[in-house]
């Protein structure tokens, strides 16, 4: 198995401390000593909690990039999350005026989600949803500022998958 690369530069730094007197001499590197003393053999005893650290992280951190779509100039849509706001099917009559009344409340305080209200109806009720947003820890982050600028609404507010609109240049 091969290691990462700031694991073999902790043990070379940390390699003349282990090599006999014989093995250090001024001139040559760490690494170089540690392979001769060694015979080119060298075990590594690493605690499993870092190898899962180094691992895991470092394959988490692949996976993120390869999820990531890539996106083509101009308007892209994606699978992602929207903050619904509003739903409702009980009056008819004013369902329309009242999700788009919620959307505008919302814009008139977050500016930043302008041209990011989207009232629909699906018979027979009305929706109101906010944002774009690409993962849910983006989503969740903005639903806890939504509730705390509008805590009655607080319990109709979630966070709801949607197709999104994201415009790159």
């Amino acid at each position: 198995m091969r290691l990462p690369v700031r694991i073999l530069t902790v043990l070379a730094v940390a390699g003349s401390m282990w090599l006999p007197a014989a093995a250090q001499s001024a001139g040559d590197d760490v690494v170089t000593r540690i392979t001769e003393a060694s015979d080119g053999h060298i075990t590594i005893d690493i605690p499993q909690d870092i190898l899962r650290q180094i691992f895991l992280d470092n394959g988490a951190e692949r996976k993120r990039v390869q999820t990531q779509p890539s996106l083509k100039p101009g308007i892209n849509k994606l699978d992602g999350f929207r903050i619904q706001v509003f739903s409702d099917g009980s009056n008819q009559r004013t369902l329309e005026a009242r999700a788009r009344a919620r959307g505008n409340a919302i814009v008139a305080k977050f500016p930043k989600y302008r041209g990011q209200v989207y009232s629909y109806s699906s018979a027979p009720n009305w929706y109101t949803r906010i944002g774009n947003f690409r993962t849910q820890a983006e989503a969740s982050a903005a639903l806890a500022e939504l509730k705390s600028a509008f805590p009655s609404l607080r319990t109709e507010m979630r966070i709801v998958k949607s197709q999104i609109i994201i415009i790159a240049r």
